[in-house]
């Protein structure tokens, strides 16, 4: 496999992931940039810690259904490669996140094989990857990519993690975005946070009020989504 202008390392379920990975999309339309997706668990970082102790009480569930959603898009890669995944990732992120939310669904759901056997469908991939979902063989592959992402920035970070024109070039966590920037916009933005990252004393840059994500399936309007503030997906590191 040829080595992509980005890898980019994802977690189906995390928002913030979603929303970055639709810029860079519109990046790559514009610049014609090849990109690889990539795995990193929210679920296998986030191993050693209580998470009744840490956080809200979805979010066990939630990270673990990303754990099983990477298996089935791990037994997807063996079949049909990168392409596969791209597919893959674009379905579930515009059925997880850009499509209406459904009332006081279980974050668990997410990781079952009810939800993906439709996905799976529309792409016209077999149904056989639905029983990877319970596939902790699978698991190792997947630590080994998340520890590649961390290797790149260090681990006090969460998703997404991005490199650019690997394996020498730049890597760094997020940017985490709220909303999509214009088309026109997209690559001059771009180019800001690759020339900030390529600065070798550059460590942070972050504030912590913001708006909530604009993505439909938060339930999340566009109106509703200008207000800014702390919003508990993003306010504390390693559990994005």
């Amino acid at each position: 496999m040829t080595t992509a202008d980005i890898n980019f390392y994802f977690d189906p379920v995390c928002p913030f992931a979603w929303m970055t990975s639709k810029w860079v999309r519109m990046v790559q339309r514009e610049r014609d940039y090849s990109v690889e997706w990539r795995f990193i668990s929210l679920r296998l970082l986030n191993s050693h810690i209580d998470y009744d102790a840490h956080f809200p009480p979805e979010y066990e569930a939630g990270h673990t259904a990303g754990l099983r959603l990477l298996r089935a898009a791990s037994s997807v890669r063996e079949q049909y490669g990168r392409e596969g995944v791209t597919a893959l990732y674009a379905t579930l992120g515009d059925h997880i996140f850009d499509s209406n939310p459904v009332p006081d669904e279980d974050p668990a759901h997410r990781g079952t094989r009810e939800f993906l056997a439709p996905i799976l469908d529309e792409l016209g991939m077999s149904d056989a990857h639905l029983d990877a979902l319970d596939d902790a063989g699978r698991d190792a592959e997947i630590q080994a990519e998340t520890d590649e992402a961390l290797a790149l920035t260090g681990k006090d970070v969460g998703t997404p993690i991005i490199h650019f024109r690997p394996p020498e070039g730049v890597a760094f966590f997020g940017p985490v975005i709220s909303r999509l920037p214009d088309p026109s916009e997209a690559a001059e933005l771009w180019d800001h946070v690759v020339g900030l990252a390529r600065f070798p004393g550059f460590a942070e840059l972050k504030r912590s009020l913001r708006e909530m994500p604009q993505l439909r399936g938060l339930g999340v309007s566009e109106d509703e989504a200008g207000a800014t503030e702390d919003w508990h997906g993003g306010s504390r590191r390693q559990k994005r």
